[in-house]
């Protein structure tokens, strides 16, 4: 009655909250796959998926269903994962869930490092905010991911890696461009563009405004780090980055907050998942790269 493909549609419906994403997902055609999910409810005897007029959702029975679905998909995965291991490196890859702000300033010389050493390993990259990428990493989606070693999950393994400072990034020509640090309170009075909600960037200013009963005035909300780095350049406002972002970019001033900011960044994966080889490799080699810097 079951079977994994049957599944796999059903599952991919749920998270698109459309047939005609998931069809174009899935790369199939809309008829065949709105067919194959009748005839799947037609032979379990009830309904799992209704449309609606804003797309589709999941019926009761049909959220019992996606908890199994997902830890099937995600243990299938793990076997054939498993069984390419066999043959060694020749044809892994590594997938990994990674932040904007890392994936454009961290990352980019250690994957090309790491695919000069490995040549035949494919890399799969997302950019995404920690809170999907946690999400991507406890449903199988994804087998690495980087995210802030803070109330993560139990069913996620961390190796922390990397301890960056957040900061107030301002335009050169900007009144605090030459502020040796700036409290909390003096940052808040000013206009903001800041990530949307689900980036560690966001959250870490939401908590600071709830810490200290402030309020944000966010002026600008884009999840697009060219955007951002812009705005703040010809300074229509402000943000918070992390320092190896202000770093890198001339025209935009990194001020430290005054208590300062410290993330903890983690390596994660699901600890009942099969890490496969390849992402195994990539893991010992990001420590080791950063042991070398650090060093």
């Amino acid at each position: 009655m079951l079977n994994s493909k049957t599944l796999h549609y059903f599952a991919t419906i749920a998270a698109q909250g459309s047939y005609t994403k998931a069809a174009e997902h899935l790369g199939i055609a809309q008829s065949a796959l709105s067919i194959a999910m009748r005839k799947f409810e037609l032979q379990i005897g009830m309904p799992l998926l209704i449309r609606s007029s804003k797309g589709v959702v999941v019926t009761k029975e049909g959220e019992v269903l996606l908890v199994h679905s997902k830890d099937i998909l995600a243990r299938i995965s793990d076997a054939e994962t498993a069984l390419n291991d066999l043959r060694g490196l020749e044809q892994g890859e590594v997938s990994i869930g990674i932040p904007g702000m890392m994936g454009s300033y961290f990352f980019p010389e250690i994957l090309m490092a790491f695919k000069f050493k490995y040549p035949n390993l494919k890399l799969s990259i997302m950019e995404g905010g920690t809170q999907t990428i946690k999400e991507k990493l406890l449903s199988g989606e994804l087998d690495l991911g980087v995210i802030v070693d803070d109330h993560v999950p139990s069913s996620l393994q961390v190796q922390r890696f990397v301890r960056p400072q957040m900061v107030a990034a301002v335009g050169k020509n900007h009144a605090l461009a030459d502020a040796k640090s700036v409290t909390y309170a003096d940052f808040f009075t000013h206009e903001l563009v800041m990530f949307k909600a689900g980036y560690f960037h966001r959250e870490i200013i939401d908590g600071l405004c709830e810490a200290n009963n402030m309020i944000a005035n966010y002026s600008f909300e884009t999840n697009l780090i060219t955007m951002i780095l812009n705005i703040v350049k010809n300074e229509f406002a402000i943000t918070a980055l992390l320092e190896l972002v202000t770093d890198q970019e001339a025209d935009v001033m990194g001020i430290p907050f005054d208590p300062p900011i410290y993330l903890d960044l983690a390596l994660a994966w699901r600890k009942d998942g099969y890490l496969s080889l390849a992402n195994r490799r990539f893991v010992e080699f990001t420590l080791a790269q950063v042991a070398g810097i650090d060093g």
